[in-house]
């Protein structure tokens, strides 16, 4: 796992986002208030200084030196609400967190289809408070993105998941909590999660306690093999094969859940790159959000109550 999270540390941000270039500078932002976002609980990010700052590239927000968790909830209308919920974990390297087209992007689309969807803002490794520096920095270390390795450096930063993942249990704890006020069955309870965050995602069931999301979806995220927990959740995964982190690597992760006898949908797209989101493009894999809503349709986890 340490091998695979050098891989996006590396590599995440300058590759989590769409063939853009003339929209690639990152211009700092206000931060937002965030007014509906609820504060988790789990501290303060050890040894963090650099307040939580904003920026803009390719035309969408992320959210950098995240040293407080939260969560926003994107509540579905009551008419269309099926009572599931999802929790999303966007990515960036956790160095950076796209807010947008892998957070409240897909949390309103969420929303529309009667999901209650939350976004989750989980602690992120500290960088430097200027931004001009933290843009240099990242691309010295994505310069040699997309050449051919045979290994990711082990010496590159390798965090420890430990704040993330309480992040993610305390997520998961308090939508639980508040089910019958948001109008959420207990046990539809899924995780959705892009590039770090899908790793995130997967950490939170391979790695869980009490969480035990219903069901977990793996957006172009790492597809080693793991060893697969007994009643492991059903999972949907989509990855290009163009994708230059993870495409061609292998499908371990898809013949663990095979193999262990548990529930794995699996889409390849010909083209579509790294972080694709919600971005509307010409590739096939601007459909993996309406392939996920089916996946979820067929089993049955959006039936309204009383259906």
């Amino acid at each position: 796992m340490k091998h695979m999270i050098a891989v996006l540390i590396a590599v995440g941000c300058a590759l989590a986002t769409p063939a853009q270039a003339q929209n690639d500078k990152m211009t700092p932002v206000a931060t937002p208030a965030q007014a509906n976002a609820i504060v988790l609980g789990t501290g303060p990010l050890p040894g963090a200084t650099a307040p939580e700052s904003w920026y803009r590239q390719y035309d969408r927000a992320f959210a950098r030196n995240v040293s407080i968790a939260t969560l926003e909830p994107f509540l579905p209308d009551p008419s269309k609400a099926t009572g599931t919920a999802v929790i999303v974990a966007p990515g960036g390297g956790f160095r950076s967190l796209s807010m947008e087209n892998e957070g409240s992007d897909v949390a309103r689309a969420l929303a529309a289809r009667g999901v209650a969807a939350f976004v989750l803002k989980y602690r992120l490794i500290p960088t430097s408070a200027d931004v001009a520096s933290f843009e240099r920095s990242m691309s010295q270390m994505f310069a040699s993105a997309g050449r051919p390795r045979t290994q990711p450096n082990p010496t590159s930063f390798m965090p420890s998941l430990a704040p993330q993942l309480a992040d993610s249990r305390a997520a998961f704890a308090l939508v639980r909590k508040r089910a019958a006020q948001w109008h959420i069955d207990p046990q539809r309870i899924g995780m959705v999660g892009f590039s770090a965050g899908a790793m995130l995602t997967l950490q939170t069931v391979l790695q869980g306690q009490d969480e035990k999301p219903a069901f977990i979806g793996i957006i172009y995220g790492p597809l080693d093999p793991v060893t697969v927990p007994a009643e492991a959740p059903p999972m949907f995964v989509a990855l290009a094969a163009d994708d230059p982190l993870f495409g061609g690597r292998g499908m371990g992760l898809i013949q663990s859940w095979i193999a262990a006898k548990r529930p794995v949908e699996f889409h390849l797209y010909e083209q579509g790159g790294h972080g694709f989101g919600m971005y509307p493009k010409e590739t096939t894999s601007t459909g993996w959000f309406d392939a996920l809503v089916r996946w979820l349709g067929m089993h049955r986890i959006l039936q309204r109550p009383g259906q």
